[in-house]
Parts: structure tokens; C-alpha cells; sequence
């Protein structure tokens, strides 16, 4: 586990055939076709790779079976491991697409609708697959050869791969698919060019056809050249190559939450003082921001500093930032209380701050001094997906779609414990009589963003109800409780 708390992602993905429909792995008698216009649920597999042979991949549904091919070219989606008919290589074509061989027979997946075999002998239009990667598009980028992280350098103007960890929001990248292609966005909303350069505007210069080579990612431009670090600091831009070697693969890996807190005292948690965590600096640099990685069992949390070290519950409820291994000690539960959050340690004691600044765990209910203000510092830009798809502008209306395939990109700003939420036009979200969520506020409304599973997180309007998608597809600002309707992955 590196010291960052990082993961790579799971590749996910949409198969789109070419009359632009989406391999969809039905519920009912596994039976695959390729009729969806969009990509929700059904649509998204996952690729795993062969443990023994690097080449060779298989193709998991949504309902955890794998994609199979028999001499015949019948293929079903009902085979619950990896046998011998679940072995397909990718043949990756020039303009991105893949073609799908089975390894056994070396025949080509493809058709369309109700009518999908692999029996060709040969790669046509039909036996090609244009790849919609179905992760959350908000990730940090690394380097496999230079082992380091790209963050937006702003004083050179340019992507720079030379960070040890993802720190701050400048390490934030969002992935912005379009027709078949992906631009790489930064976090103040500018393109990479491929030259190194950055634009305002997207174009035939930021577009890069995604390729896979042993489970990595390369971006391969234009030109047919792929991106790859150069020079001391790694400016990201393409090089000469164009086969993608180990220079110019990359992996996708989770963004974790970076928080600054605020004590009752209105000074910042610090560790600028040494090992022991005190409220006491008036401003915000990487001394005061912390990471907070969020177990998937039991949803207690744990605070990154930017050196990699952790908080933890030392001798008579001290907290330090000296742990380097995870342990009970290292783990916090975070209580949500409106615009305020509180933090109970291992010892069952909540933090409190002490007249002198330090923080201590060693109070037994919470008033004023076991509050904290939690500011979530690398999301300027939110894209929210629900367990039905991502958050976006309805067509036609002031309403917002739960559902879509495709996302909007929504900017936050924070204001004193609570978030105003804004769309491209600059108009605001809010809450309206009927419980609709509208998008077309000239005014900010507060919305409070509660960080409650690893990935997810939960909004509250001001009436204190939860955001959630309902059956229509539609967003609601009135949730009593939280339900999976109501989580989103940020």
C-alpha cells in the first residue's frame, strides 16, 4: 500500500457498437445484445486481467458473470470464473476502437442488437467496439515509469509530473469524454494541448483516443503520438513515440478528499508546530490539509498529512501525527452536525481544542470546543454519479436529471460550514417548494456535503433533507433518511 492511501481504479467501461449501441448484459437468462443507446448499470463491464498471461482478458457484467464464446461463435454471459472460452485478447485499431478475439478460437466478437457472435474470421466495421470508460472521470494520474503523480503546475503553465503524493487541488484531473474520445481537464477548467500547452477551449489538439496495454492506460493523440513526461519536471506532452512504451503509461487512481479544518477558536488544525495537532495557524498551506480515507466497513476515517503519516490517539487522549501503520488508534469517526462536524477517537472520547490550541481526546459530549469546521478543499468542480447514473441539466427544464450517461461539471463554493453549487451559466442550485432541486437560482442556497463512505458522499439541502435521485430519474431535495438514492460518487 503505497503511503498515499491510493488505489488504482478498476477499469470499467461501456462497449459501443458501430451503430453507436451499448453491449448490455441483460438480468434475466444472461443473454447479452447490443441495443441501449446509454450507458447505465447493465452496460458497464469490467476488465480483468489474466494472471498468467498479460494479454489475455476477461469481461465481467454488472451481475458479476463473464463473457464467453463457444466454437460456434454462440456467445453467452453466464460463466461464473475464468474458463477457457472467457479468454478474449484486444486487438486495438487506430482510431481507438478495439476488436475482441477470442483466444480460443481466434474468432471476432461483433453485430448489433439481439444478433451478437464471434464467428468472424475477419475485423469489419461490425467487430468494432468504441471503449466509454465508466469510472468516476475525476482520478489522479500516474506515471508507472517515473512513479510520480501530474498536478496542474500554474506558475509554468503546464501539467507537471513530479509529485510523490497527490497533494491539493492542483493533482485533481477530470477526464471529459467526447465522441469517442477523451480530453484531460485541469482544475481551473483548462485542456491539455498536445504540445504541453494548456486552452481554454477543447479541440482536435486535446482529444486522445484511450489505449490498454497490460491493465495501463496511454493517451494517444492526433497525430498518432502518445503523451509521456518530459524533462526534469515531466511536462506532460506527446512524445515521438508511436508505440506506447512504459514512458507513456499511466494509471487512473481514486481522488481521496483533502479537508482543512477549523477549531472553535477559528484557527486551523495544524501540524506546523511539530508531531502534535494544534489549532492554532491563520492560514491554509499543505501543513494544515489533511486526506481523509474512509473505510469501506466500518466507515470510520483516517487523516493523511501530506508526508503520509496519520493521526493517532497516543497516551492521555493526545493526538499526534506520528502513525505510519493503520491501526484502531488511526481511525476517527466523524459525526456530522449540520455545518460542524466532530471527531470521536478510539478511546470513545470526542476531540476537543484546549485554551492553548492543542487538540485532545478526552471530552465526553460536545459543545462548542468538540466542533470543527470541515472545508473539502480539491472538488472546485463536482460531477456527482448515483447508483442510476450522473447528475446533469435536464433538456428542457430548471429541474436536474439523476440518471443520465453523460455528466454536467458543477462548481462548488464553500461559505462558512456550507457549499453553494453552481452550474456553467453561474446560476445556482436550490431547493424549491414542490422539493425539486432547480438549477437556475440567481441567489446561492447552503447545501452541506457530509463525506460518510469510502467514494460517496451525501448532500443536504437548507430544509435538512437529502438529495436523492428518484424512480423517475429525476433530482429531489427531500429525503428523510439516507438511503442508496441519496449517496453520490464524487
Amino acid at each position: 500500500m503505497p503511503t498515499n492511501g491510493n488505489r488504482p481504479l478498476k477499469l470499467q467501461f461501456g462497449l459501443i457498437n458501430h451503430e453507436g449501441r451499448y453491449l448490455t448484459a441483460e438480468s434475466f437468462g444472461f443473454k447479452v445484445n447490443a441495443s441501449a443507446p446509454s450507458l447505465k448499470k447493465k452496460q458497464i463491464w469490467t476488465l480483468e486481467q489474466d494472471s498468467q498471461d498479460s494479454q489475455v482478458v476477461y469481461l465481467r457484467s454488472h451481475l458479476g458473470r463473464y463473457l464467453a464464446s463457444n466454437k460456434d461463435g454462440k456467445v453467452t454471459c453466464e460463466a461464473d470464473g475464468h474458463n477457457s472460452d472467457c479468454r478474449f485478447l484486444i486487438v486495438a485499431q487506430s482510431d481507438g476502437r478495439w476488436a475482441l478475439q477470442s483466444e480460443q478460437y481466434l474468432r471476432f466478437f461483433g453485430g448489433s442488437r439481439d444478433y451478437l457472435s464471434c464467428f468472424a474470421q475477419v475485423i469489419t466495421d461490425a467487430e468494432l467496439w468504441a471503449v466509454h470508460l465508466a469510472l468516476h472521470p475525476q482520478a489522479n494520474l500516474l506515471s508507472v515509469a517515473r512513479k510520480r503523480y501530474a498536478h496542474l503546475s500554474m506558475e509554468d503553465g503546464e501539467i507537471a509530473v513530479d509529485l510523490n503524493i497527490p497533494w491539493g487541488v492542483a493533482a485533481l484531473l477530470t477526464l471529459v469524454y467526447q465522441e469517442g474520445k477523451y480530453c484531460l481537464k485541469t482544475c481551473d477548467s483548462r485542456f491539455l494541448g498536445n504540445d504541453g500547452k494548456l486552452l481554454m477551449e477543447s479541440g482536435r489538439a486535446t482529444a486522445y483516443t484511450l489505449e490498454l496495454k497490460c491493465g495501463k492506460l496511454a493517451f494517444k493523440d492526433c497525430e498518432g503520438k502518445y503523451l509521456s513526461p518530459m524533462g526534469p519536471t515531466g511536462t506532460l506532452r506527446s512524445g515521438r513515440c508511436s508505440k506506447p512504451g512504459k514512458d507513456e503509461l499511466f494509471d487512473l487512481e481514486e481522488s481521496h478528499p483533502q479537508v482543512v479544518l477549523t477549531a472553535a477558536n477559528g484557527r486551523y488544525v495544524s501540524i506546523r508546530q511539530g508531531v502534535s495537532l494544534a489549532a492554532n495557524q491563520e492560514d491554509e498551506t499543505d501543513m494544515e490539509t489533511f486526506q481523509m480515507e474512509i473505510d469501506k466497513e466500518t466507515k470510520k476515517c483516517t487523516f493523511r498529512t501530506s508526508q503520509g503519516n496519520c493521526w493517532a490517539l497516543v497516551a492521555h487522549g493526545g493526538v499526534q501525527c506520528t502513525a505510519t501503520e493503520l491501526s484502531a488508534n488511526t481511525m476517527f469517526s466523524v459525526e456530522w452536525l449540520g455545518h460542524k462536524v466532530a471527531l470521536k477517537a478510539s478511546n470513545g472520547k470526542y476531540i476537543c481544542t484546549k485554551k492553548n490550541g492543542q487538540l485532545v481526546a478526552v471530552s465526553d459530549s460536545i459543545g462548542d470546543d468538540e466542533q470543527f469546521t470541515l472545508k473539502l478543499i480539491n472538488r472546485p468542480m463536482l460531477i456527482l454519479r448515483g447508483e442510476n447514473g450522473f447528475i446533469c441539466h435536464h433538456r428542457n427544464s430548471n429541474t436536474l436529471d439523476a440518471s443520465r450517461s453523460v455528466y454536467d461539471i458543477f462548481t462548488v463554493q464553500f461559505s462558512n460550514g456550507a457549499y453553494h453549487i453552481k452550474g456553467a451559466d453561474g446560476r445556482f442550485w436550490y431547493v424549491n417548494s414542490a422539493g425539486l432541486v432547480c438549477s437556475d437560482g440567481e441567489a446561492p442556497e447552503d447545501f452541506t456535503l457530509e463525506l460518510l463512505e469510502h467514494g460517496r458522499l451525501a448532500i443536504r439541502g437548507k430544509n435538512g433533507k437529502y438529495l436523492r435521485g428518484d424512480q423517475g430519474g429525476t433530482l429531489k431535495g427531500d429525503g428523510l433518511s439516507l438511503s442508496s438514492s441519496a449517496l453520490w460518487e464524487y
